[in-house]
Order: C-alpha cells, then structure tokens, then sequence
C-alpha cells in the first residue's frame, strides 16, 4: 500500500527548504509558528536543547530528528538558560532550497540540519491532522538506518553542492519526510494501538480498501466491492472502516477523489473534462458540482485563482541563511 506516497503528493505544495548550521556557544535562537508548514531538525554534531513554548526544555543528541508536522514554534539553544534571538529574514535567501551558515563564538561547536516543507493548511489528509505538535526520534543504534543515511547524504550535499545538487538536494527532502513518518508509524508506542489513523493504516482489511481507492479513484467502487478486499462482509467493513477512518468509506473516497483532482489542477493543464474521468466522474457538469460542494469554488475558477504561486512562493525555512546570535 502507498497511501503515504499520496498523501504527500496532496499536502505538500511549493518547494522545500534546508540549511546546514554551525553554532558556536553560547547561542540560542527561536523560530516561530509557521502555520500550513511542517519542518525537521536534527542534531549533526554536538549537542543543543529545544525549548518549546511550554513544558520542560528537551536534550537533543548527535543523530536526534525533531519533526514539527503542524508548523508550530520553539527555540533551540546551547542551554536552557542561555537566552534566545529572532530569526534575521533575507527575501532573497528565502528563495533559496538550501544554504550553509556559521555563527562565529567561543564555545564547542553544533552543526544542525533543518529543513522545511509548505502544505495545502486548507485540505489537508487527516492522516496528517493526527500527527502530534511535535515528534521526537532519538538516535539509536540500529534504528531507522534509511533514515540515518537519508540525513547523511542530504548533510553531504547540503555542505559541499555539486552538479545537480537542487535535483538532489530536493528529492533528499521529500525522502527525509517519508521516512520521518515511517519511523513514527513504526514506533512502538501506544499512538499506533488507539484507534484513528494510525491504526487504519495497519489494519489489513481497511489498509487493502485504501489501497484501492488510492490506487483507482475512477473505478466505480461499491462498499461490498472494498469490503471485499479485506475479506469483510459489507456490514462488518463499513463499520470498522468508519470507526476508525472517521467517515464512511464513500464519503472518503469522494473526499479523496475531489482532492486528487484539485492536485491535477494545480500541478498540470489537463482539461476539466480529462481531470473529472480521472477521478471517477462521469461528466463534466456532476464533477463541477462536487469540487464545488467540497472547496468552495467551481473547478475551472479553482484553477485560476487558487493554483497559480508567485516564483518567490518559499516554503518555511526554519533557519535562515545567517540567523542571529544569542
């Protein structure tokens, strides 16, 4: 199944962001809300502590991924006790999708990795929504090795670029993400045992109908054909897909299909007509109808006002290119 293949492929819009940084104690630094974003961090060398907005500041250690799904605020520094700075904002090297800074101190050094991802704030998957405020992977031997080498290729271009580094350096990111959230989906703790869609995502019967939905949106998909596929009677797979889907499972595959179809307006000039048979509608008119119902505005206005982004659209940077002192 490659729901999370999709599902990135509807929230993610615009291009990432990265940057390689050196601080030299004492240095503190905070980075602040970025609703409709998501972003990493993760500790290279040395040591740091993140400092969120409430609750007791964290340890951070060489290997340690931090990841914010909802864009929300902290700070990191060489001490709790050391006081924190504001970003410095260049428009210029906001544009950029990865650069190198050092910031000049005394005290050890610590080399970070962070990057930042823009998401669709006004659709996107639930799957998403669940994720909590922030997401801890330590460092341990053994763990996560894809993830691991993913942060070691992406630090190696990041500090020395070399033909093709954007092509590189971009898809790295989009591979980092994944394989934060994989890690996180794997994990062995209770998020994944309680329910939502943690738990769909690893039930065999309603994972092999997701998969399905997401693999032919255009099929004219019946709740006894889904239930099918997981071996369920009608009654039995409507219920648990509900119970833990959150919504019956024909009004999530039309809630994907109008999803899928306002990322082909965004990313491609397919007519109306070519998008609504893409995603299982049989006329033009009834698929108007639907996108309407579901964003507000009809297809073809969508398209117009919504999608285009200027060039400069950056996606949030939680570094920026020279950030401040402590």
């Amino acid at each position: 199944m490659d729901v999370l293949s999709d599902v990135m492929a509807i929230v993610r819009t615009g291009r990432p962001r990265s940057a390689r940084v050196e601080w030299h104690a004492p240095w503190g630094q905070r980075f602040p809300a970025q609703p409709g974003s998501a972003g990493f961090q993760v500790i290279l060398q040395g040591g740091a502590w993140l400092i969120p907005p409430t609750g007791d500041p964290v340890q951070l250690h060489v290997g340690d991924v931090v990841f914010f799904p909802h864009g929300h605020g902290y700070a990191l520094a060489d001490s709790p006790a050391t006081p924190v700075g504001e970003a410095d904002c260049d428009p210029e090297e906001e544009r950029e999708l990865f650069a190198s800074a050092s910031i000049a101190g005394p005290g050890a050094a610590t080399v970070t990795l962070c990057g930042g991802y823009r998401l669709d704030a006004g659709k996107g998957h639930p799957v998403l929504r669940e994720l909590p405020e922030m997401i801890h992977l330590p460092a341990r031997l053994g763990h996560h090795p894809e993830l691991r080498a993913a942060v070691d290729l992406l630090a190696g271009e990041i500090a020395g670029p070399r033909l093709g580094a954007d092509t590189v350096v971009s898809s790295l990111l989009d591979t980092l993400l994944v394989y934060i959230l994989r890690a996180w989906f794997d994990a062995p703790s209770q998020h994944c045992q309680t329910g939502g869609w943690f738990a769909a995502l690893t039930d065999p019967a309603i994972a092999a109908a997701l998969d399905a939905m997401h693999r032919d949106p255009a099929h004219p998909w019946t709740v006894q054909a889904l239930g099918a596929r997981g071996g369920l009677s009608r009654a039995a797979f409507s219920r648990r897909f509900t119970a833990l889907v959150g919504q019956p499972p024909l009004a999530y595959l039309t809630w994907w299909r109008l999803a899928t179809a306002a990322r082909l307006l965004r990313g491609s000039d397919v007519s109306l007509g070519a998008v609504a048979a893409q995603v299982g509608y049989g006329s033009e008119f009834a698929f108007a109808n639907a996108f309407k119902r579901e964003y507000g505005l009809p297809p073809g206005r969508y398209r117009r006002e919504v999608c285009p982004r200027p060039p400069e659209d950056a996606a949030w940077s939680p570094h920026r290119a020279h950030p401040s002192p402590a």
